[in-house]
Parts: C-alpha cells; sequence; structure tokens
C-alpha cells in the first residue's frame, strides 16, 4: 500500500491518465476537498458528474465521469499549481485568466472552493489548487 502526500495531485493525474486513455469513467479515493473540486468541475463543464462507491468495509471511492466532446475530451490541459511544498495564494486582484478567458483556476477560499470566476463574483481570495483548460 503506496501513502499519497498529495491527493488532489493524485485525482487530477488520474483523470488527466483516465481522458488520454479515453476512459468513461475513472475512480479514486473519496474525500470531501475532492467533492468540493468536482463539484466545481461539474458546475463548469469539464467533467459530467460524480458518484460516491462504498464498497464493503474499505475507504468510499469516488467513480468521476469524464465528458468528452466530438470524441476529444473536455479537459485538454489540468496543471496543479499550489503543492503540498509550495502553496500559491493569490488576491482577487492578483488573479489572471487561464488561456484568455477560456480556462479556470480552482481556488480554495474562506467561501468554499470556487472556480476564479465565483471568487471575482464574490470578491474573495484563496490558495489557488489548479488550473483548467
Amino acid at each position: 500500500m503506496s501513502v499519497v502526500t498529495d491527493t488532489l495531485g493524485d485525482m487530477l493525474t488520474r483523470i488527466r491518465n483516465g481522458q488520454m486513455a479515453n476512459m468513461a469513467v475513472v475512480a479514486c479515493p473519496s474525500s470531501k476537498h475532492r467533492k468540493d473540486v468536482l463539484d466545481t468541475l461539474t458546475r463548469e463543464g469539464y467533467i459530467r458528474g460524480y458518484s460516491e462507491v462504498q464498497k464493503g468495509t474499505a475507504q468510499a471511492m469516488l467513480d468521476i465521469e469524464l465528458k468528452y466532446h466530438e470524441g476529444a475530451p473536455a479537459i485538454r490541459k489540468i496543471d496543479r499549481v499550489s503543492k503540498p511544498g509550495r502553496r500559491v495564494y493569490a488576491g482577487i486582484k492578483d488573479l489572471g485568466k487561464v488561456f484568455n478567458g477560456l480556462g479556470i483556476s480552482i481556488l480554495s477560499t474562506p467561501r468554499g472552493v470556487l472556480s476564479d470566476n465565483e471568487a471575482r463574483a464574490q470578491h474573495v481570495g484563496g490558495e489557488i489548487l489548479c488550473r483548467v483548460f
């Protein structure tokens, strides 16, 4: 059994690898933080959705339904910004556009996990978790 120190980075890698292999569903261990990020990805239209599956007494798993448009993955690029060894924070004025506004940044804010557009609307900054295009 391996210990994962960056659980969010592990989930993003599973999504990236699943889309490169044209998989319909990828699985990862469940946590509240991962669900919050997946809720944001669903709201912004990058994944179809997700469901929590309990298999026996083991930790619950999240089945993430990936989204494709005309055979191409909806997520072209997904990168972790803030890592366990180097946290990256941004105020509302410091949030730049991702790919000229075509992509999003996902932030962990005092008001929950939000996309950069939602954070601007609520005038709140926070830790930049990842960028999606």
